[in-house]
């Protein structure tokens, strides 16, 4: 029978034909013309002159060629004569009639017939193609629609040769057949359509094709179509075939196909034509091992192969190559491929979750894709792509930056300089371009979203008295987090659910947005992006890995994805105390988190290092009755006993270090210790999961089945992350922190007042322009507010990813910003007040100012400027500042919006700056003993920074400046019930002491 091809699948070209429609069409009804009578006619009589003149002839003009009698030897004796010849030669005719006439009766028998092909007469081949021409052109005249009939032969052409699939047709409806060479091209090229429609009918009567049926696991090992093809095609990477055969046709069990990864047990899958092995099944009918129920399920898979499809599906030599996003199957060989010490039990596996659709729970549900992989534009501006394809990493990095800043900020408001360090260095070239990437790459809700429902699981499964499984790898995609199990552990609790398998715990992301915050230890800490498969991100977890996992490929893609991993580990949301152990390589990283990361200098200090950890935890964990630190997690003991420490040696080890080191990986997962080790060669002793990287950012593990676009974080992009952080620093320049100046001072005299006047400190109002239409008024007041709280300008995608979290197109964003230009208008000498500067970003004009930026220029005048050599200059700018203050940044702002402040550092700005405003104006009352103006300035700055401890000692000093013992004690007894059950500040209570020395009475009555 003929089986499903594409036009190469007999070459060795490597571009697939176009897909099809299926669906039969209607064939041009050939109408019969004179020359075709013509024909006809001239074929009856060269039939008849061949087939019934040629004998006459000879026996009327040459008589019988062979003797009446037995010869006798003489006539060998005989001289050899003209008419022996003739006769020799009549002998030769009489046998060339009885072949052509031979072929004549096989070629009309084949045509009444029906029967298909027909058979082939030994040693005739241009006499039998000669006769089927006649025979052809005879039966033309008699056929009512030739050329609607699928039987049409390949006039001594086989299938293979002119790729014309017509012969399967002419199995399933007879008819005629026998035309001339080009007729026969151009119904065939007509016909292909309905043989195509007709090959699973053909299929199911002959069948002759193979099918195999998806095997269930076998302990750790997981059926898999790389495996498949590995074992009955020779060659693992022609899964693509097995996977185009089966692609979207109905499963036993109701469901379909739909990714190559994606198999169950007991699915039937269609095998090309030459698979070979014992497991596959050829004829069901005839096959005693298989059962009546597979043999039916076998027949009715038959029959869908063709169904509407929209289009065949490229098979045949197009195997995947490097390219290729998924491999099939995605599933490890379990202990099959563990090497030396390093495996627990046996290596494990890591497969593709099955995607499905989350259940309905009467809201759209949509996962905020990572900003790099949304519509945002065609260009990415320049901005590195390592930092926009990594949301997870991005977001770490961007709350670690965030925390130091802050950091900067507090130490710059505790020092004896006031002023100093108040606004964060300013980045600028390359580091600039990495903190805009992280802004538009980062995803902080799928970071929360995972850490919520990691820490909700653990919880769960605490109060169910239950342990921790073993989690091999996390999968996100689709919106819901998979977790793929070490081995099946029982129902998941709920809202968790079980997935494609025992071994799949399945979160729905509408369920992860219920939980809330939980004080539970970090369960999965050593979980690590390393990359997507198609739409799917995987997180390996490092220190459950039995063994150690090798990363091979060249050095500087090893150090980009071992920097990728560290800078992770050193700054992700889901976990709470690590150790990272870097050996060669990521000196310049521990900036990022100098409490995770550690560098040793080579790999006697990591062996000696490890030796002694790992004889300590063993001993740890024995004390405390667990069989694993996961044990310990989801009980009362203390988080860091049990935090887990991850090794990253990029160096390959010498022979001996290696295998020390993988006996020290021997029992590590249960111990909480993760090893990925770089390998030059890609064999590495005692690896229990072999990567690679390779120089297109291909990530592959073929035992694992894995192949993904890797995370990588490349030198430059490094070398500028790392840039932000020193930056940031509170030690880096100097004693007193970041000296830095305000980046945009306005003109406060009266010639320099404002074209546009944005207040921001309270509820948001804006002077000097028209109200916009009400359904672009939200986005442009957002866009407006975000473009004036970075005075140095906002990169296009920064705007569009701060508005958009969820992705918007180009042609939406540009529109917006026409709509802003706009409405900001253009200045009194047509400048436009809207423009965008050399690196492409956009800036606002100089005459659009806000309140925030009066405020700094106000402060910064009274006690930088003007102000310093003149009190009464001094006074009257703190006294304008602090009446500006309204109240918090964006007080008014609508739920839901403004989500892009959370990375911001301007919530923790404005607090200090209006803490020193107050600091400041109440000294300078108190330098004149004016304490109740100095009371009334600080009260008014602690309505915007009610937790500065600072504002509050003054107000204790101010408030014994007026000699009241009383409203010292009431403020005191106030202090103390702020104060709640933590107490006071150490401070606080040393000037409480000092100022009022009965303060504890007052407190212990109040008590």
């Amino acid at each position: 029978m003929a089986r499903r091809r594409n036009s190469s699948s007999t070459g060795s070209s490597g571009n697939s034909t176009g897909p099809r429609n299926r669906t039969p069409q209607p064939v041009r009804v050939r109408r019969r013309t004179f020359g075709d009578f013509v024909k006809a006619f001239l074929a009856f009589v060269a039939l008849l002159v061949l087939v019934v003149g040629v004998p006459l002839a000879l026996a009327s003009q040459v008589g019988w060629p062979l003797p009446s009698g037995a010869p006798s030897l003489d006539w060998l004796q005989q001289e050899i004569t003209v008419q022996t010849f003739l006769h020799i030669l009549t002998v030769v005719v009489w046998l060339a009639w009885a072949q052509f006439t031979a072929c004549v009766l096989v070629e009309v028998k084949a045509a009444v017939s029906g029967v298909g092909v027909p058979g082939r007469v030994p040693g005739a081949g241009p006499s039998q193609l000669l006769a089927r021409q006649l025979v052809a052109a005879l039966l033309l005249v008699g056929a009512t629609a030739a050329s609607l009939t699928p039987g049409l032969s390949q006039l001594g052409h086989s299938l293979e040769g002119n790729q014309k699939p017509a012969v399967a047709a002419a199995q399933q409806t007879p008819g005629l057949f026998a035309q001339t060479q080009e007729q026969t091209a151009n119904a065939a090229s007509a016909l292909a359509e309905q043989a195509a429609h007709a090959r699973a009918d053909s299929q199911a009567k002959h069948g002759d094709t193979k099918y195999y049926r998806i095997q269930p696991p076998e302990g750790r090992h997981h059926d898999s179509l790389w495996e498949i093809a590995e074992r009955h095609l020779g060659d693992g990477r022609r899964y693509k075939e097995i996977y185009e055969l089966n692609k979207d046709r109905v499963q036993p069990d109701g469901s379909r196909l739909s990714e190559a990864s994606l198999i169950r047990p007991g699915w039937i899958m269609e095998m090309p034509g030459d698979a070979r092995g014992g497991d596959l099944v050829e004829m069901p009918d005839a096959a005693p091992t298989v059962s009546p129920e597979v043999q039916q399920q076998i027949h009715d898979y038959a029959k869908s192969g063709h169904h509407a499809q929209g289009g065949d599906h490229a098979q045949g030599g197009h195997h995947a190559q490097g390219g290729d996003h998924a491999q099939g199957g995605h599933h490890a060989q379990g202990g099959d491929h563990a090497q030396g010490g390093g495996a627990q039990g046996g290596g494990g596996h890591v497969s593709l979750p099955e995607q499905r659709p989350a259940p309905d729970r009467g809201a759209p549900h949509q996962q905020p894709a990572p900003h790099a992989q949304q519509h945002q534009g065609s260009g990415d501006f320049g901005l590195p792509q390592a930092l926009l394809g990594a949301p997870f990493l991005a977001a770490g990095l961007l709350a670690a930056l965030g925390r130091r800043r802050r950091q900067a900020l507090w130490q710059s408001a505790i020092s004896t300089v006031r002023g100093r360090g108040m606004e964060p260095p300013t980045p600028t070239g390359d580091a600039l371009d990495a903190q805009d990437a992280l802004l538009v790459g980062a995803d902080p809700e799928g970071v929360r979203l995972l850490d919520r429902s990691l820490r909700g699981l653990a919880a769960a499964l605490a109060a169910e008295s239950r342990p921790l499984p073993v989690v091999y790898a996390a999968w996100l995609t689709g919106g819901d987090l998979h977790l793929q199990l070490a081995q099946p552990a029982g129902k998941p609790p709920a809202p968790w659910q079980l997935g494609q398998d025992q071994t799949f715990w399945v979160l729905a992301r509408t369920d992860a947005e219920t939980y809330g915050d939980t004080d539970t230890a970090a369960p999965y800490p050593g979980l690590v992006s390393l990359g997507t498969m198609d739409d799917s991100r995987l997180l390996l977890n490092l220190e459950a890995v039995p063994g150690i996992v090798s990363l091979s490929g060249r050095a500087a893609d090893r150090d980009a994805v071992f920097a990728s991993v560290a800078a992770e580990l050193a700054t992700n949301g889901w976990s709470d105390r690590m150790t990272i152990t870097l050996v060669g390589f990521g000196e310049d990283l521990t900036p990022l988190a100098p409490n995770r990361l550690r560098h040793l200098d080579g790999i006697d200090a990591l062996l000696e290092t490890m030796e002694a950890e790992t004889r300590q935890r063993r001993g740890a964990l024995g004390a405390a009755g667990h069989d694993s630190v996961l044990t310990g997690r989801t009980g009362p003991a203390q988080h860091a006993r049990w935090a887990p420490h991850l090794v990253l040696l990029a160096a390959q080890p010498a022979a001996e270090d290696a295998r020390r080191l993988a006996e020290l990986a021997a029992d590590a997962s249960r111990l909480g210790i993760g090893y990925l080790v770089g390998s030059e060669s890609g064999e590495l002793p005692g690896a229990s999961w072999e990567m690679e990287i390779s120089g297109d950012g291909k990530l592959r593990a073929p035992l694992l089945g894995l192949e993904l676009d890797a995370q990588m974080l490349p030198a430059a992009q490094r070398q500028a992350v790392v840039e932000l952080f020193v930056e940031a620093d509170p030690e880096h320049g100097g004693p007193d922190g970041p000296t830095t100046t305000p980046p945009f001072l306005v003109d406060i005299s009266e010639q320099g007042r404002p074209a546009v006047y944005a207040r921001l400190v309270g509820s948001y109002e804006i002077i000097g322009l028209d109200a916009p239409d009400d359904e672009r008024s939200a986005l442009l007041h957002e866009a407006l507010a975000l473009l004036l709280l970075h005075r140095e300008g906002v990169h296009p995608r920064v705007l569009s990813s701060a508005l958009w979290p969820r992705g918007v197109t180009d042609d939406v964003r540009e529109a917006l910003l026409e709509r802003l230009r706009a409405w900001l208008g253009t200045d009194p000498d047509g400048t436009p007040r809207l423009t965008t500067d050399a690196t492409g970003r956009l800036v606002l004009a100089k005459s659009v100012v806000s309140d925030l930026d009066v405020l700094r220029s106000l402060y910064h005048e009274a006690t930088q400027g003007r102000g310093v050599d003149s009190r009464a200059v001094r006074g009257r700018l703190l006294t304008d500042a602090l009446v500006l203050v309204r109240g918090p940044l964006l007080a008014d702002r609508p739920a839901g919006r403004y989500r892009w402040l959370t990375h911001e550092i301007v919530d923790a700005q404005l607090p200090l700056l209006v803490a020193d405003i107050g600091l400041a104006l109440s000294e300078f009352h108190l330098e004149k003993d004016r304490a109740e103006r100095a009371i009334e300035a600080l009260n008014a700055a602690l309505r915007t920074a009610p937790d500065d401890e600072r504002l509050w000692h003054e107000l204790l000093r101010a408030t014994h400046a007026t000699g009241d013992p009383e409203r010292l004690t009431a403020l005191a007894a106030d202090l103390v019930a702020r104060s709640g059950a933590r107490g006071l500040p150490p401070r606080t209570e040393a000037l409480l002491d000092e100022l009022l020395p009965t303060w504890r009475e007052g407190a212990a009555a109040v008590g």
